[in-house]
């Protein structure tokens, strides 16, 4: 696929979610970047504010399998990745897959559930495998886990510790929406129709010829370097007790490149990384005087203003 293609396909997606997803391009938009770069995605938003929502128009967009499921402290491991039962008939066992075996995965309030589940999650995330009595079932492409969580709530949760949260590929908020948005939205009757009438305006086949292209996307050495220097920043500030891991930078380069590839280059530009810098970096710092439950606005405002003392480089056109 060429990139001019690429750039067409997610236009295309956009535009379809947009049609029950009102007044929420930028975020569209990151979650395409995502898709494109293979990378999980956790929604933290009040309730009510369309998570679920994006979750499911993402899917309905696509012509993958869609899997859901409802995180609760009961939750098992091996109602996420399957089992192997035992056929009285066969007089063998056989391999139950789970609803990880799928394309898109909903993992709704991902935070109710145990420790134990979560990291069961997560492996399957890294890895794209799941491995039972010692026998590894492979994933198949494209993979991707979208996490929702409610950061107000506190009683019946787990939340997700920082080793876990940096597996995530970018961290996304809906927020509240606009006054004419809203309207909008009230005169779909809350857009629950328009998810329904949602048709699939991409196969698997093209998200995973698009996910190669874009690894294509050429990044010249400066911005290299000026992904380092931000990350660097991050592990040398005096208000960041945790900075950002390597899976970080590799996130905020693969990023760029998809970012780049949706704007229709073929090389990345230090917007690009800007960008995505704060979504894709904020949730894998940890700042000083806060714990588990630090303020993830604070951790963006802590990025922004990385962002806005780093030197930029500049890069002509190539």
């Amino acid at each position: 696929m060429e990139l001019n293609e690429v750039r067409q396909l997610t236009q295309n997606i956009s535009d379809n979610i947009q049609t029950v997803i009102i007044g929420k391009e930028p975020v569209i938009q990151k979650v395409l970047v995502s898709l494109l770069c293979s990378g999980h995605i956790l929604l933290e938003d009040i309730p009510g504010t369309g998570k679920t929502t994006l979750a499911k128009a993402l899917a309905r967009s696509l012509d993958c399998r869609f899997g859901r499921i409802q995180f609760t402290p009961d939750l098992l491991p091996s109602d996420l990745t399957g089992i192997n039962y035992y056929n009285q008939q066969k007089g063998e066992f056989i391999f139950k897959p789970g609803p990880v075996f799928t394309n898109i995965l909903l993992a709704d309030e991902v935070n109710r559930a145990t420790p134990r589940t979560q990291s069961s999650l997560l492996e399957c995330m890294e890895e794209r495998q799941v491995t039972i009595d010692s026998v590894t079932h492979g994933l198949n492409r494209p993979f991707l886990v979208i996490a929702t969580q409610n950061p107000v709530e506190i009683q019946g949760t787990f939340p997700l510790p920082e080793a876990q949260l940096d597996r995530f590929f970018v961290k996304l908020s809906m927020g509240y929406p606009d006054s004419p948005s809203e309207a909008a939205m009230l005169s779909q009757d809350g857009g629950a129709a328009a998810l329904e009438q949602l048709f699939p305006v991409a196969s698997a086949q093209q998200v995973i010829e698009a996910q190669d292209a874009v690894a294509t996307v050429k990044a010249a050495g400066c911005i290299h370097d000026y992904i380092v220097s931000l990350v660097n920043a991050t592990r040398n500030h005096e208000q960041i007790r945790l900075g950002v891991s390597p899976r970080g930078s590799i996130a905020l380069l693969r990023a760029a490149r998809a970012h780049a590839a949706i704007q229709g280059r073929d090389y990345v530009l230090p917007d690009d990384v800007k960008a995505m810098a704060v979504d894709i970096l904020s949730h894998r710092i940890l700042c000083k005087g806060r714990g588990s439950g630090q303020s993830s606005e604070a951790a963006r405002q802590m990025i922004q203003k990385i962002l806005e003392e780093v030197p930029v480089p500049m890069v002509h056109a190539q």
